[in-house]
């Protein structure tokens, strides 16, 4: 069974060999994937974005360790989500909040059965004495009921969903800007259909206002400088510029507001 690993704990320490090693006290036979280490520390948007974008790609079954944690120690819940055939185990402090809309419906546990702790856990250190246990546990078919309570809330993201203004306009957020300067949204395909595409849709990003869909970066020849949308590999709308960084050309910034103006039907 695989386990994967998501933190913002870089390499340089003991931390991720840590947790691995936890996670193989539990249970030996598991394959350890590292998805990345390099969230930026206690960036909880960013890691959830990243694991959004990651998940799918691992077999159904998998069980995925997130830790961005910057509230370790107090009373923030340890959490194992359930749904869309894979396993989350983390804080619930909103690391699942991009996960939550993708895999509906789905499940989520309060982690108190401190039977599957490691011994004398650490008030500091929960990704190595709480959660990567419990996935140990998880990949080795413990059932997620095992770990404690089923709870109906849980927290959010502000930028989980778009929403609409009282004109009912399409309001969304650009929620993750990458190394290339590409500003993906929350936008998906069910938010913004090819039929509203087809019929004309302007992109307001705050002065600056984007008209043109690209298939992939280079179509249309590459013209480089003209901002433009595409669908990207998360399955959401991204805004780019080809060979240069779209946040810098449009000003923008994670949290920025986008809004989606839909030609009328004629």
């Amino acid at each position: 069974m695989i386990v994967t690993l998501l933190t913002d704990f870089g390499t340089a320490d003991y931390f991720v060999g840590a947790m691995k090693g936890a996670v193989l006290a539990v249970n030996p036979r598991a394959q350890v994937v590292d998805i990345t280490h390099e969230i930026p520390p206690h960036d909880i948007e960013a890691g959830a974005f990243t694991l959004l974008a990651a998940f799918e790609a691992f077999p159904s079954g998998t069980v995925h360790v997130a830790v961005v944690d910057p509230g370790v120690g107090s009373t923030r819940r340890a959490v194992v989500v359930e749904g869309g055939g894979h396993l989350f185990v983390g804080p619930d402090n909103g690391v699942f909040g991009y996960v939550h809309e993708r895999v509906r419906p789905f499940r989520v546990f309060h982690v108190t059965n401190e039977s599957y702790f490691r011994p004398r856990a650490s008030e500091t250190f929960h990704g190595r004495d709480i959660f990567a246990p419990v996935a140990g546990a998880l990949a080795g078919g413990v059932r997620a009921e095992e770990l404690g309570p089923e709870v109906g809330d849980f927290v959010r993201l502000p930028f989980a969903r778009p929403g609409r203004d009282s004109e009912g306009t399409l309001v969304a957020a650009i929620i993750h800007v990458d190394r290339f300067g590409n500003c993906v949204t929350n936008i998906t395909r069910q938010d913004l259909d090819d039929e509203s595409i087809k019929r004309g849709v302007i992109l307001h990003v705050g002065d600056r206002e984007i008209h043109s869909f690209r298939r992939f970066f280079a179509d249309e020849g590459g013209r480089v400088g003209e901002p433009f949308a595409v669908w990207g590999s998360a399955g959401l709308l991204e805004l780019a510029v080809f060979r240069d960084s779209a946040a810098r050309a449009l000003g923008a910034t994670r949290g920025q507001t986008v809004k989606v103006e839909v030609a009328a039907v004629e």
